[in-house]
């Protein structure tokens, strides 16, 4: 058993002996009985509500509508260098892009290319030139007999398929409350020459919400791979994205922590604004050292002449600099921010005392992350499902979708209305409890019992 499933086991337990632990066998089925009453009437409502994945809501997509009008057609559309915005070229993306990027990624802006929409296909695209081109000269990784990543879970299921989707052997790697736990990143990276990335979403992590700490990060820096073509992948998704403006988690420089520990070379970082302006018209970035960014350039340069650069200054013209980047997060904030507390309000008066549940409180992001009894997860989700609200799937959040405990949901807050999630949140709780009590029916011993099934 897992560091992190002997903690969760321990967080299951902790007040329990008042809550469903307490109960005989006729009490729990009473329970059980009077929520199944309270199921089939949230089921009889025909709700179709949607907490699986953390798409903006339309509010939320509202805020930039002023960047439809940012750049009118009267514009000077050149950047600071004199490029004619309209024509070709500019692989690296419009200097005042760059220089954005820069800042909230905390490098140089020599260390940053500017991209379209998406920073997963930033994502793809690094792991698929890895593949059949190599990196830095070393052998592309689909001539060699294994390639391994390593996978922090509870993590972001769109990663781990990346991996999977190129053959590579995904490794799932303990979360804790500081981040992946190290000892088992430095082991793999340090001894086996196959492992050559590993995913990281290091601040408000998809879906725990953790921020990794400076212990972590220096570490990371610190590593010594056996791969000389190792590479952190260092998806810094939620970078600017706090609960509470100017309250937020504090993320250590990866990229001067691995210049300082002498491995300049070891990271790739990537961002973007699809949770900033518009999802599917943002722009993104990949970071790196000056001489990764140009291998990265020369192989590149064979798919695109360059980027939607107007797309760029238009959000330039939008967000302007830095202190607009918050002051339009702070927008985004007071829509999210009511809604992670309904979420949070109703599993602590519904769950709390039950001894059957623990779930995280980030300060950021876009997720909280649930666990359950082992072996109720998917449960949860089904009956959920069955009565109109839909969830990512159990599983979701481990590599191959295969959570061996079957312990946790990722629950997302930002689509639905406040008045949605409280009844989502309500119906959440009632799900969860049946689950609960059906597998303390079918197995009294379960929250004494600290082990967890792993295959």
């Amino acid at each position: 058993m897992s560091r992190r499933d002997r903690i969760r086991r321990t967080e299951l337990a902790t007040g329990s002996e008042k809550g469903y632990r307490a109960m005989s066998a006729p009490e729990l089925r009473r329970e059980l009985d009077v929520l199944s009453s309270a199921f089939e009437a949230f089921k009889a409502q025909n709700l179709k509500l949607n907490m699986a994945r953390g798409k903006p809501s339309s509010e939320q997509l509202d805020l930039s509508a002023g960047l439809l009008d940012a750049l009118p057609s009267t514009a000077d559309l050149h950047d600071s260098a004199g490029t004619d915005l309209r024509n070709y070229g500019g692989l690296l993306g419009i200097p005042e892009a760059r220089e954005l990027f820069a800042q909230i990624l905390e490098v140089s802006s020599a260390q940053v290319m500017v991209g379209n929409n998406s920073s997963l296909n930033l994502m793809y695209d690094t792991v698929s030139r890895s593949m059949s081109r190599g990196v830095r000269g070393f052998k592309p990784w689909s001539r060699l007999d294994y390639v391994k990543f390593l996978c922090p879970a509870p993590g972001y299921d769109r990663h781990f398929a990346v991996s999977a989707s190129f053959g590579i052997a995904n490794i799932a790697i303990d979360m804790g409350p500081e981040g992946p736990d190290m000892e088992m990143v430095e082991h793999y990276v340090n001894t086996d020459p196959f492992v050559k990335g590993i995913w990281c979403v290091p601040r408000y992590s998809n879906p725990t919400g953790v921020t990794y700490s400076e212990e972590t990060v220096r570490r990371f820096a610190a590593l010594h791979p056996a791969a000389g073509d190792f590479r952190i992948f260092w998806d810094n998704a939620y970078a600017v994205h706090d609960l509470v403006p100017g309250q937020g988690d504090t993320l250590p420089s990866l990229a001067q922590a691995c210049e300082d520990a002498g491995n300049p070379d070891i990271w790739y970082m990537f961002a973007s604004t699809s949770k900033i302006t518009f999802s599917g018209a943002g722009i993104s970035a990949l970071a790196s050292s000056e001489d990764n960014l140009a291998e990265i350039a020369d192989q590149v340069g064979l798919m695109t002449i360059g980027p939607d650069k107007i797309n760029q200054a238009r959000h330039l013209a939008f967000l302007r600099d830095m202190d607009g980047v918050r002051a339009h997060m702070a927008r985004h904030a007071a829509l999210l921010a009511p809604r992670f507390r309904v979420v949070l309000e109703t599993f602590e008066r519904e769950l709390k005392d039950l001894g059957i549940a623990v779930w995280t409180r980030p300060g950021g992001g876009y997720f909280i992350s649930f666990d359950g009894l082992p072996g109720t997860a998917r449960r949860t989700v089904a009956l959920a499902r069955e009565a109109g609200v839909v969830l990512t799937d159990a599983g979701a959040t481990y590599p191959y979708g295969l959570d061996h405990c079957d312990t946790n949901i990722r629950i997302a807050p930002s689509y639905p209305s406040v008045d949605e999630l409280l009844t989502a949140s309500e119906l959440f709780c009632i799900c969860a409890r049946i689950a609960a009590l059906e597998t303390l029916l079918s197995n009294p011993g379960i929250l004494t019992n600290v082990s967890c099934l792993m295959v």
